[in-house]
Order: structure tokens, then C-alpha cells, then sequence
């Protein structure tokens, strides 16, 4: 696993379909009780296993779980992407 050279975060909503990434914060605290529960933790590898043909939800696998979520909530976790 190589992190990528230029230190950019993306928010989650912006992965592709396999795409990879290292969480790094929970923007909304709104929902972040219930990020967390799901094992959507800070240091958390994710992957993108699948985008709905509209893109909205998300389901990605985290914490061993596969979780879907709405665009608007993979919106608002911050990741750094990694390659494979």
C-alpha cells in the first residue's frame, strides 16, 4: 500500500468504484455517532465496492462491514486515498 505523494484529502463521495482510502476525520457531527458505530473510525481503511447508477448510495466496506451510505453522509468524511 503506497499513500499518494501529493497529501490531498478528498471527501468519500469523490471515490470511484475500487477506489481506496485511510479516513481521516468525520466532518459532520451530526452523524458522526453513527459513523463510528459502523466502524467508520479515523485511521480506517475504506473501500468503494460499489456506486449506485444514479450515485446515491455508496456502499463501501469498512471495518470489515459493508455499509451503504448516502452520498450526502460519504460527503461529509474526509479521506486520504491510497493505491493498492
Amino acid at each position: 500500500m503506497v499513500l499518494n505523494n501529493d497529501e490531498e484529502f478528498i471527501t468519500l463521495d469523490k471515490l470511484k468504484s475500487g477506489g481506496r482510502a485511510v479516513i481521516v476525520e468525520i466532518l459532520d457531527t451530526n452523524i458522526s455517532i453513527k459513523l463510528i458505530e459502523m466502524g467508520c473510525l479515523p485511521g480506517e481503511k475504506v473501500l468503494v465496492r460499489m456506486t449506485a447508477i444514479h450515485k446515491d448510495p455508496i456502499a463501501i466496506e469498512v471495518s470489515g462491514n459493508l455499509i451503504a451510505l448516502r452520498r450526502s453522509e460519504a460527503r461529509s468524511i474526509r479521506v486520504k486515498q491510497i493505491e493498492n
